[in-house]
């Protein structure tokens, strides 16, 4: 029996946890500020966000980095037309945020800007403020792919979801 109970903890915990963080109403205003923010640039935003890594993946030693690029491919974040994809994922357990672009835009922006990008969002989650990271993370991330690839002024076509993802 007690191990049933820590099976269902060990479950459903992790799901408990991404609600209370990212509960329905913070994810509607992440996918409305990934969509009205890709209307100024060439560039697909997707921001995934997991509770923890599954313990197989933790005893072969998958970093968070390493799962973010997993995530990425699994999204289809690299299947854009200018290859300039950006996946925005946390791993709440470990407390990681990482940030994977394509290599449109990994050839243009400098690294520290994605690290700077993560550390202000830690500092907000830190805070327990879940919507202003999540959406200050979401608008510097359009920032800097409108500085590199901003709208033509042709439609832009919507290639991929713009609602966030719990995994």
């Amino acid at each position: 029996m007690e191990r049933l109970q820590r099976w269902v903890r060990n479950v459903f915990g992790g799901w408990f946890q991404l609600r209370r963080c990212f509960p329905a109403d913070l994810l509607d205003a992440m996918a409305q500020a990934i969509s009205e923010g890709e209307q100024r640039h060439l560039g697909e935003v997707r921001f995934a966000v997991e509770s923890r890594l599954a313990p197989g993946a933790v005893w072969s030693g998958l970093t968070a980095r390493q799962r973010a690029h997993q995530v990425f491919a699994q999204l289809g974040v690299w299947d854009t037309e200018h290859n300039t994809g950006v996946l925005i994922y946390v791993l709440l357990a470990e407390r990681r945020i990482e940030i994977v672009a394509d290599r449109g835009l990994a050839a243009r922006v400098d690294p520290q800007e994605w690290s700077g990008i993560c550390s202000r969002m830690r500092e907000e989650f830190s805070a327990g403020r879940w919507r202003e990271g999540s959406l200050a993370g979401i608008a510097q991330v359009h920032t800097l792919a409108e500085a590199h690839f901003p709208s033509d002024g042709r439609t832009n076509p919507d290639e991929l979801p713009d609602r966030p993802v719990l995994l």
